[in-house]
Protein backbone atom coordinates (compact mmCIF):
# COMPACT_ATOMS: atom_id res chain seq x y z
CA UNK A 1 0.00 0.00 0.00
CA UNK A 2 1.56 3.43 -1.17
CA UNK A 3 1.85 6.29 1.11
CA UNK A 4 -1.71 7.88 -0.30
CA UNK A 5 -3.23 5.43 -0.19
CA UNK A 6 -2.43 4.99 3.89
CA UNK A 7 -3.48 8.76 3.74
CA UNK A 8 -6.74 8.05 2.15
CA UNK A 9 -7.57 5.22 4.92
CA UNK A 10 -6.17 7.28 7.34
CA UNK A 11 -9.66 9.41 6.42
CA UNK A 12 -7.27 12.14 5.22
CA UNK A 13 -8.35 13.79 1.70
CA UNK A 14 -5.98 14.09 -1.21
CA UNK A 15 -6.92 16.74 -3.21
CA UNK A 16 -4.17 17.95 -6.33
CA UNK A 17 -3.45 21.76 -6.06
CA UNK A 18 -3.21 22.23 -9.68
CA UNK A 19 -5.43 22.42 -12.86
CA UNK A 20 -4.40 22.22 -16.24
CA UNK A 21 -6.55 21.83 -19.41
CA UNK A 22 -3.09 18.84 -20.77
CA UNK A 23 -4.22 17.14 -17.06
CA UNK A 24 -7.36 17.05 -17.99
CA UNK A 25 -6.97 15.76 -21.92
CA UNK A 26 -4.39 13.89 -21.37
CA UNK A 27 -5.82 11.54 -18.36
CA UNK A 28 -3.30 12.04 -16.09
CA UNK A 29 -6.04 13.67 -13.46
CA UNK A 30 -8.03 10.58 -13.72
CA UNK A 31 -4.88 8.32 -13.27
CA UNK A 32 -4.17 10.48 -10.14
CA UNK A 33 -7.78 9.45 -8.97
CA UNK A 34 -6.85 5.64 -9.17
CA UNK A 35 -2.76 5.88 -8.68
CA UNK A 36 -2.53 8.33 -5.87
CA UNK A 37 -6.29 8.39 -4.14
CA UNK A 38 -6.85 12.04 -4.99
CA UNK A 39 -10.69 13.04 -4.95
CA UNK A 40 -10.45 16.80 -5.50
CA UNK A 41 -8.67 19.56 -7.05
CA UNK A 42 -7.51 23.35 -5.92
CA UNK A 43 -7.02 26.15 -8.19
CA UNK A 44 -5.65 29.95 -8.02
CA UNK A 45 -5.18 32.81 -10.30
CA UNK A 46 -1.21 31.62 -9.90
CA UNK A 47 -2.09 27.96 -11.35
CA UNK A 48 -4.43 29.80 -14.17
CA UNK A 49 -1.53 32.28 -15.23
CA UNK A 50 0.86 29.52 -15.31
CA UNK A 51 -1.33 27.03 -16.63
CA UNK A 52 -2.43 29.48 -19.76
CA UNK A 53 0.87 30.94 -20.59
CA UNK A 54 2.70 27.73 -21.09
CA UNK A 55 0.24 25.69 -22.98
CA UNK A 56 -1.45 25.84 -26.10
CA UNK A 57 -4.52 23.94 -24.99
CA UNK A 58 -6.54 27.17 -24.80
CA UNK A 59 -5.87 28.99 -28.04
CA UNK A 60 -8.77 27.84 -29.45
CA UNK A 61 -10.76 28.66 -26.85
CA UNK A 62 -9.60 32.22 -26.80
CA UNK A 63 -9.92 32.88 -29.96
CA UNK A 64 -13.28 31.45 -30.26
CA UNK A 65 -14.70 33.22 -27.56
CA UNK A 66 -12.52 36.48 -28.29
CA UNK A 67 -13.95 36.57 -31.85
CA UNK A 68 -17.67 36.83 -29.58
CA UNK A 69 -16.08 39.58 -28.03
CA UNK A 70 -15.16 38.08 -24.90
CA UNK A 71 -12.45 39.39 -22.94
CA UNK A 72 -10.84 40.21 -19.06
CA UNK A 73 -12.33 38.60 -16.16
CA UNK A 74 -15.32 37.10 -18.25
CA UNK A 75 -13.62 35.63 -20.85
CA UNK A 76 -11.14 33.93 -17.59
CA UNK A 77 -13.92 32.78 -16.02
CA UNK A 78 -15.20 30.96 -19.39
CA UNK A 79 -11.94 29.43 -19.54
CA UNK A 80 -11.75 28.01 -15.71
CA UNK A 81 -15.21 26.94 -15.63
CA UNK A 82 -14.51 24.77 -18.71
CA UNK A 83 -12.01 23.10 -16.63
CA UNK A 84 -13.21 22.65 -13.64
CA UNK A 85 -16.38 21.52 -14.55
CA UNK A 86 -14.68 19.11 -16.49
CA UNK A 87 -12.87 17.78 -13.85
CA UNK A 88 -15.93 17.80 -11.26
CA UNK A 89 -17.20 15.72 -13.63
CA UNK A 90 -14.75 13.17 -12.77
CA UNK A 91 -14.58 13.43 -8.83
CA UNK A 92 -18.71 13.67 -8.59
CA UNK A 93 -19.23 9.79 -7.76
CA UNK A 94 -16.83 10.50 -4.98
CA UNK A 95 -18.80 13.43 -4.06
CA UNK A 96 -22.09 11.54 -4.17
CA UNK A 97 -20.76 8.78 -2.74
CA UNK A 98 -19.54 11.04 0.07
CA UNK A 99 -22.39 13.00 0.89
CA UNK A 100 -21.04 15.63 -0.27
CA UNK A 101 -18.14 15.53 1.70
CA UNK A 102 -15.48 15.02 -0.88
CA UNK A 103 -15.21 15.61 -4.68
CA UNK A 104 -14.52 18.96 -5.11
CA UNK A 105 -12.88 21.63 -7.41
CA UNK A 106 -12.30 25.18 -6.11
CA UNK A 107 -12.93 28.66 -8.28
CA UNK A 108 -11.46 31.95 -7.16
CA UNK A 109 -13.16 34.74 -6.85
CA UNK A 110 -11.05 37.61 -8.20
CA UNK A 111 -8.45 39.18 -5.96
CA UNK A 112 -9.15 42.72 -6.34
CA UNK A 113 -12.10 42.24 -4.25
CA UNK A 114 -10.05 41.20 -1.31
CA UNK A 115 -11.38 43.84 0.66
CA UNK A 116 -14.91 44.76 -0.76
CA UNK A 117 -17.26 42.40 1.32
CA UNK A 118 -20.26 43.38 -0.89
CA UNK A 119 -18.63 42.53 -4.30
CA UNK A 120 -17.33 39.55 -3.42
CA UNK A 121 -20.53 38.18 -2.31
CA UNK A 122 -21.86 39.26 -5.19
CA UNK A 123 -19.75 37.76 -7.64
CA UNK A 124 -19.43 34.51 -5.55
CA UNK A 125 -23.15 34.15 -6.36
CA UNK A 126 -22.67 34.82 -10.24
CA UNK A 127 -20.00 32.14 -10.19
CA UNK A 128 -21.81 29.67 -8.05
CA UNK A 129 -24.88 30.30 -10.74
CA UNK A 130 -22.77 30.48 -13.74
CA UNK A 131 -21.16 27.02 -13.13
CA UNK A 132 -24.23 25.13 -12.86
CA UNK A 133 -21.63 22.61 -11.03
CA UNK A 134 -22.93 20.82 -7.60
CA UNK A 135 -19.33 20.30 -6.26
CA UNK A 136 -17.80 23.82 -6.98
CA UNK A 137 -16.39 26.04 -4.43
CA UNK A 138 -15.83 29.57 -4.82
CA UNK A 139 -12.85 30.78 -2.99
CA UNK A 140 -13.23 33.68 -0.28
CA UNK A 141 -9.82 34.75 1.26
CA UNK A 142 -9.95 35.26 5.11
CA UNK A 143 -9.39 39.11 5.25
CA UNK A 144 -11.77 41.43 7.26
CA UNK A 145 -13.79 41.79 4.57
CA UNK A 146 -13.87 38.26 3.49
CA UNK A 147 -15.10 37.14 6.80
CA UNK A 148 -18.29 39.24 6.36
CA UNK A 149 -18.54 37.68 2.60
CA UNK A 150 -18.52 34.28 3.85
CA UNK A 151 -20.93 34.56 6.16
CA UNK A 152 -23.44 36.06 3.62
CA UNK A 153 -22.25 33.60 1.20
CA UNK A 154 -22.73 30.50 2.94
CA UNK A 155 -26.55 31.99 3.79
CA UNK A 156 -27.17 32.85 0.46
CA UNK A 157 -26.29 28.87 -0.11
CA UNK A 158 -22.78 29.10 -2.21
CA UNK A 159 -20.25 26.40 -1.16
CA UNK A 160 -17.21 28.58 0.30
CA UNK A 161 -13.30 27.58 0.70
CA UNK A 162 -11.90 30.12 2.94
CA UNK A 163 -8.72 30.84 1.63
CA UNK A 164 -5.87 32.52 2.44
CA UNK A 165 -5.96 31.64 6.56
CA UNK A 166 -2.96 31.43 8.58
CA UNK A 167 -3.22 31.56 12.30
CA UNK A 168 -5.90 30.04 14.65
CA UNK A 169 -7.30 33.41 14.98
CA UNK A 170 -7.66 34.01 11.43
CA UNK A 171 -9.08 30.12 11.33
CA UNK A 172 -11.35 30.92 14.19
CA UNK A 173 -12.97 34.43 12.20
CA UNK A 174 -13.54 31.92 9.31
CA UNK A 175 -14.87 29.06 11.03
CA UNK A 176 -17.21 31.09 13.26
CA UNK A 177 -18.60 33.44 10.17
CA UNK A 178 -18.99 29.96 8.29
CA UNK A 179 -21.58 29.27 11.23
CA UNK A 180 -23.13 32.37 11.57
CA UNK A 181 -24.05 31.64 7.97
CA UNK A 182 -25.72 28.25 8.45
CA UNK A 183 -27.70 29.16 11.64
CA UNK A 184 -28.84 31.98 10.06
CA UNK A 185 -30.48 28.93 7.13
CA UNK A 186 -31.50 27.33 9.86
CA UNK A 187 -33.47 30.23 11.20
CA UNK A 188 -34.66 31.17 7.78
CA UNK A 189 -35.86 27.45 7.20
CA UNK A 190 -33.23 26.84 4.87
CA UNK A 191 -31.66 23.79 3.51
CA UNK A 192 -28.15 24.04 6.23
CA UNK A 193 -26.28 21.43 4.16
CA UNK A 194 -23.82 24.06 2.52
CA UNK A 195 -20.20 22.58 2.17
CA UNK A 196 -17.21 24.46 3.48
CA UNK A 197 -13.76 24.21 3.92
CA UNK A 198 -10.91 26.41 5.45
CA UNK A 199 -7.69 26.48 4.16
CA UNK A 200 -4.55 26.90 6.42
CA UNK A 201 -1.43 27.87 4.19
CA UNK A 202 1.50 25.87 6.19
CA UNK A 203 5.25 26.46 4.33
CA UNK A 204 5.39 30.36 3.92
CA UNK A 205 5.34 30.72 7.80
CA UNK A 206 8.96 28.76 7.81
CA UNK A 207 9.90 30.89 4.56
CA UNK A 208 9.06 34.13 6.26
CA UNK A 209 11.00 33.19 9.58
CA UNK A 210 13.99 30.97 7.84
CA UNK A 211 16.97 33.55 8.12
CA UNK A 212 15.89 34.96 11.52
CA UNK A 213 15.79 32.00 14.16
CA UNK A 214 18.13 29.79 15.35
CA UNK A 215 18.90 26.61 13.34
CA UNK A 216 16.85 24.49 15.74
CA UNK A 217 13.71 26.31 15.31
CA UNK A 218 13.89 26.56 11.19
CA UNK A 219 11.07 24.56 9.99
CA UNK A 220 9.12 24.08 12.89
CA UNK A 221 7.03 27.44 12.81
CA UNK A 222 4.57 26.36 9.76
CA UNK A 223 3.50 23.11 11.80
CA UNK A 224 3.55 24.14 15.01
CA UNK A 225 0.77 26.43 13.77
CA UNK A 226 -1.25 23.93 12.24
CA UNK A 227 -1.02 21.92 15.40
CA UNK A 228 -2.70 24.80 17.72
CA UNK A 229 -5.62 25.15 14.66
CA UNK A 230 -6.24 21.48 14.02
CA UNK A 231 -6.90 21.18 18.25
CA UNK A 232 -8.70 24.25 18.01
CA UNK A 233 -10.94 22.70 15.05
CA UNK A 234 -10.95 19.29 17.16
CA UNK A 235 -12.71 21.37 19.80
CA UNK A 236 -15.05 22.98 17.74
CA UNK A 237 -16.47 19.83 16.14
CA UNK A 238 -17.03 18.37 19.85
CA UNK A 239 -18.76 21.42 21.34
CA UNK A 240 -22.34 21.86 21.75
CA UNK A 241 -22.88 24.99 19.60
CA UNK A 242 -21.18 22.72 16.39
CA UNK A 243 -23.27 19.71 17.49
CA UNK A 244 -26.79 21.22 17.54
CA UNK A 245 -25.94 22.79 14.35
CA UNK A 246 -25.37 18.97 12.82
CA UNK A 247 -27.91 17.22 14.28
CA UNK A 248 -30.15 20.00 12.20
CA UNK A 249 -28.19 18.66 9.12
CA UNK A 250 -25.09 20.87 8.67
CA UNK A 251 -22.14 19.27 7.34
CA UNK A 252 -18.62 20.39 9.56
CA UNK A 253 -16.67 23.21 7.82
CA UNK A 254 -13.71 20.62 7.00
CA UNK A 255 -10.18 21.80 7.38
CA UNK A 256 -7.60 21.91 4.49
CA UNK A 257 -3.68 21.95 4.68
CA UNK A 258 -2.39 24.71 1.53
CA UNK A 259 0.96 25.15 1.18
CA UNK A 260 2.43 21.39 1.60
CA UNK A 261 5.00 22.12 -0.63
CA UNK A 262 8.70 22.35 0.72
CA UNK A 263 9.99 25.68 0.53
CA UNK A 264 13.64 24.77 2.14
CA UNK A 265 15.71 23.03 -0.49
CA UNK A 266 17.22 20.80 2.50
CA UNK A 267 13.77 19.27 3.65
CA UNK A 268 12.35 15.92 1.70
CA UNK A 269 9.77 17.10 -0.04
CA UNK A 270 7.06 15.14 1.86
CA UNK A 271 8.05 17.02 5.11
CA UNK A 272 4.55 19.05 5.39
CA UNK A 273 2.66 15.72 4.36
CA UNK A 274 3.85 13.88 7.01
CA UNK A 275 3.53 16.29 9.45
CA UNK A 276 -0.03 16.93 8.88
CA UNK A 277 -1.28 13.48 8.47
CA UNK A 278 -4.88 13.57 10.47
CA UNK A 279 -8.37 12.18 9.54
CA UNK A 280 -11.03 14.56 8.68
CA UNK A 281 -8.57 16.89 6.92
CA UNK A 282 -7.58 17.55 3.61
CA UNK A 283 -4.40 18.10 2.24
CA UNK A 284 -4.38 20.00 -0.87
CA UNK A 285 -0.88 18.71 -2.69
CA UNK A 286 1.43 20.18 -5.38
CA UNK A 287 1.93 17.80 -8.12
CA UNK A 288 5.85 17.45 -7.98
CA UNK A 289 4.96 16.87 -4.12
CA UNK A 290 2.39 14.56 -4.79
CA UNK A 291 5.06 12.68 -6.76
CA UNK A 292 7.50 12.14 -4.40
CA UNK A 293 5.06 11.29 -1.34
CA UNK A 294 3.64 8.79 -3.09
CA UNK A 295 7.81 7.26 -3.47
CA UNK A 296 9.11 8.52 -0.58
CA UNK A 297 6.58 9.47 2.27
CA UNK A 298 5.93 7.60 5.47
CA UNK A 299 2.79 7.73 7.38
CA UNK A 300 4.36 7.45 10.98
CA UNK A 301 1.57 8.56 12.42
CA UNK A 302 -1.68 10.96 13.14
CA UNK A 303 -1.62 14.67 14.24
CA UNK A 304 -2.34 15.09 18.25
CA UNK A 305 -6.04 16.21 19.06
CA UNK A 306 -4.86 18.31 22.09
CA UNK A 307 -1.86 20.22 19.39
CA UNK A 308 0.97 18.12 21.03
CA UNK A 309 3.70 20.51 21.62
CA UNK A 310 2.44 23.45 19.44
CA UNK A 311 2.17 25.66 22.33
CA UNK A 312 5.75 24.84 23.66
CA UNK A 313 7.15 25.27 20.30
CA UNK A 314 5.36 28.73 19.74
CA UNK A 315 6.59 30.01 22.86
CA UNK A 316 10.37 29.29 21.97
CA UNK A 317 9.43 31.19 19.12
CA UNK A 318 8.38 34.09 20.95
CA UNK A 319 10.74 34.12 22.64
CA UNK A 320 13.24 34.35 19.91
CA UNK A 321 11.61 37.38 18.98
CA UNK A 322 8.59 36.35 16.43
CA UNK A 323 5.35 37.96 16.73
CA UNK A 324 2.90 35.63 15.32
CA UNK A 325 -0.01 37.91 15.45
CA UNK A 326 1.73 40.45 13.15
CA UNK A 327 3.15 37.64 10.99
CA UNK A 328 0.01 36.37 10.48
CA UNK A 329 -1.78 39.05 9.24
CA UNK A 330 1.81 40.47 7.07
CA UNK A 331 1.79 36.78 5.65
CA UNK A 332 -2.44 37.60 4.45
CA UNK A 333 -1.83 40.32 2.72
CA UNK A 334 1.32 39.33 1.00
CA UNK A 335 -0.58 36.51 -0.17
CA UNK A 336 -3.54 38.50 -1.23
CA UNK A 337 -1.06 40.78 -2.63
CA UNK A 338 0.55 37.63 -4.50
CA UNK A 339 -2.94 36.57 -5.33
CA UNK A 340 -3.26 40.17 -7.31
CA UNK A 341 -0.56 40.19 -9.11
CA UNK A 342 -1.12 36.94 -10.60
CA UNK A 343 -4.65 37.88 -11.92
CA UNK A 344 -3.45 41.17 -13.48
CA UNK A 345 -0.68 39.20 -15.24
CA UNK A 346 -3.10 36.65 -15.95
CA UNK A 347 -5.72 39.34 -17.84
CA UNK A 348 -2.44 40.54 -19.98
CA UNK A 349 -1.63 37.14 -20.79
CA UNK A 350 -5.53 36.21 -22.02
CA UNK A 351 -5.27 39.47 -24.02
CA UNK A 352 -1.99 38.77 -25.51
CA UNK A 353 -2.62 35.46 -26.53
CA UNK A 354 -6.45 36.57 -27.77
CA UNK A 355 -4.65 39.64 -29.71
CA UNK A 356 -2.27 37.61 -31.56
CA UNK A 357 -4.65 34.46 -32.46
CA UNK A 358 -6.92 37.28 -33.85
CA UNK A 359 -4.21 38.50 -36.00
CA UNK A 360 -2.77 35.13 -36.88
CA UNK A 361 -6.32 34.37 -38.24
CA UNK A 362 -6.85 37.26 -40.04
CA UNK A 363 -3.39 37.46 -41.93
CA UNK A 364 -4.09 33.52 -42.60
CA UNK A 365 -7.31 34.57 -44.12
Amino acid sequence: MNATTQLHELGQSLWLDNITRDLLSSGTLRRYCTEFSVTGLTSNPTIFDEAIRNSAAYDETLHRKGGDGQSGEQLFFELALEDLTQAAALFRPVHEATGGVDGWVSLEVSPLLANDAGGTVEAAKLLHAQAHCSNLFIKIPGTAAGVEAIEASIFAGVPVNVTLLFSCEQYIAAADAYCRGIRRRINAGLDPKIASVASIFVSRWDKAVMDKVSPALRNRLGIAISGQVYKAYRERLASAGWRELADAGALSQRLLWASTGTKDPQLPQSYYIEALAAPDTINTIPEKTLHAFSKEGVVSGVMREDGGESEIVLGDFAKSGVDIQALAARLQLEGAQSFTKSWTDLMAVIASKSEQLHHHASAGG
